[in-house]
């Protein structure tokens, strides 16, 4: 029997802007480790290419979903406009129902423009437009009807204040509930998503979204590093999480975030790996090796992935190598879904990356 998914985030318009690296400067700083694009003032600066797709965390993961044999379907708000028209023809084109994408007369669809060169780490402009107006009204109980996953990419404004009744309602609706929140909902609304973690099964951040998080958790769990952190353990274990002038122990994190209702926490720290806390400890997996061309949609495929496994009753570990090889897929091409693979790849690409190591806690 197929599976089913409801998808509530974002639907937008992402244009992509490749620019070589003679064209643009870079700076970085080795002790804040951030990096910057310089563009001069004033110039016309040529582009490798400059290309237009439809993005967005609740468009990626139902197309993700879709790709892998499920039914699919997307909560969400566009505007009245010619992008909402591409977004609805693209999801249209992926197998993706669009019944409850709902299109607001007083907004634009969100568009993001998105500036990438060296690292094909792309600098974001991002424009949300109707997707911050997300508001109760718009969740229609028959959506989450029969779902087996109720997935929640990240919601920002208005949108943002939705996050618990939607976890409540999917938790209601007896489906697996996954929840993928930006940091802008971390840092305005940090107790309220800590509560209402205790209707979501997993939840996936970041670690700079963790660490916005320390202050909180510590508070909880007190500070302090782990007990255990082994010399050939991977960096962010031996370091831990700083955040808030707080420090705070990476597995401590972990258990702490999953005290508040989570079975499963995910954190992704990009080529560095991934953390995952269950029932049964913690998993870590390094990332695989890609050819780079453009980092947006890695996080959702990896999110997707790992929540269908869960939901179709995968171990963990094989979940887990299922989303790193996703992720993987996604980072070599531009956009955030051309790469997504269907599910008899993803299962051949496994069962050849099987002697691949992942280390338990």
């Amino acid at each position: 029997m197929t599976k089913r998914s409801l998808h509530l985030g974002s639907a937008m318009i992402d244009i992509i802007c490749i620019v070589e690296e003679q064209h643009i400067e870079r700076m970085s700083f080795s002790n804040d480790a951030k990096s910057f694009l310089m563009l001069e003032t004033g110039r016309k600066v040529p582009a490798q290419s400059i290309t237009t797709h439809v993005g967005g965390g609740a468009c990626n993961t139902a197309v993700s979903l879709a790709r892998r044999g499920w039914d699919a379907a997307v909560l969400g708000r566009t505007g009245d406009d010619l992008n909402a028209g591409a977004v609805r023809e693209h999801l249209a084109n992926n197998g993706v129902e669009a019944r409850w994408l709902l299109a607001a007369p007083d907004a634009a669809t969100g568009t993001a423009l998105m500036v990438a060169s060296h690292d094909r780490n792309a600098s974001i402009f991002v424009h949300r437009g109707a997707n911050e107006g997300l508001g109760e009204e718009a969740l229609d109980p028959a959506a989450f009807e029969a779902r087996d996953l109720v997935h929640i990419a990240p919601l920002s404004s208005r949108s943002a204040d939705t996050f618990g009744a939607i976890a409540a309602q999917g938790r209601k609706a007896g489906a697996l509930v996954s929840a993928n929140p930006g940091i802008r909902h971390l840092t305005s609304r940090t107790e309220a998503f800590l509560a209402a973690l205790a209707h979501v099964d997993l939840v996936s951040i970041n670690r700079v979204e963790a660490e916005a998080l320390v202050p909180a958790i510590a508070a909880r769990e007190g500070e302090g590093p782990d007990s255990r952190r082994p010399a050939d353990a991977p960096a962010l274990l031996r370091r831990g999480l700083v955040g808030g002038g707080f420090s705070l122990g990476l597995l401590r994190f972990l258990d702490g975030l999953a005290r508040c209702g989570p079975a499963h926490v995910l954190l992704t720290d990009g080529t560095e790996g991934a953390w995952l806390r269950g029932p049964d400890g913690v998993l870590w997996r390094p990332s695989l090796p890609a050819e780079v061309a453009g980092t947006a949609g890695a996080g959702d495929a990896f999110t997707s992935t790992l929540a269908a496994g869960l939901a179709e009753g995968i171990a963990p570990a094989d979940a887990m190598l299922e989303a790193a090889i996703n992720a993987a897929a996604v980072v070599s091409v531009v956009d955030t879904t051309e790469g997504l693979l269907d599910r008899s790849t993803l299962l051949d690409r496994a069962a050849r990356a099987q002697d691949t190591p992942i280390l338990e806690f």
